[in-house]
């Protein structure tokens, strides 16, 4: 088997958001993922590809893996795009600052669109979060992808003003 050349996992932070980027784990490399995780505070990992790893040693360590696969190169589902939304919405009102971790195959096009998603859904422009998104995580999303951003409707289910006038998810 092919090592290929994983890029390192990436923080992306927006309001109180915080997403950590990273790569498909194999068992092999599964106690140092653990550890990545833990070092950023993730308690919360999406997975949106095939699982090739056992998540039980994942789920001792109290961080709830959840499998959300769709096809490689294609954007979210409808159903996927919702549970997500629903998802932060959740985590980062009980846990503001939390971080959330998404990892596809090589993490630059799945797990990319879904913090792009919710970087949009917060009101900003798709360009400036593909751009936001690509200082960190170069090469990330390919064009079928950009359409779809490009294309995305937010629904606004993450914009909550507080008394201060701040947005996203309080």
């Amino acid at each position: 088997v092919a090592i290929m050349n994983r890029p390192a996992p990436v923080e992306i932070t927006y309001e109180n958001m915080r997403f950590l980027i990273t790569h498909n784990p194999t068992n092999a490399t599964l106690n140092r993922f653990t550890e990545e995780l833990k070092k950023y505070g993730v308690r919360t990992l999406v997975r949106v590809c095939e699982a090739t790893y056992d998540q039980a040693p994942i789920e001792k360590e109290g961080i709830q893996v959840l499998d959300w696969p769709f096809d490689d190169g294609a954007p979210p589902p409808n159903q996927i795009v919702d549970d997500w939304l629903n998802l932060l919405k959740s985590k980062f009102r009980e846990e503001p600052g939390c971080c959330i971790a998404v990892h596809c195959v090589a993490g630059l096009g799945r797990a990319p669109v879904l913090v792009a998603l919710a970087l949009i859904e917060c009101g900003m422009k798709y360009e400036d979060a593909v751009q936001f998104i690509r200082q960190k995580r170069r090469g990330a999303f390919n064009s079928k992808q950009l359409l779809y951003l490009e294309k995305y409707r937010p629904k606004m289910r993450l914009r909550f003003k507080d008394a201060n006038g701040h947005c996203c998810v309080q």
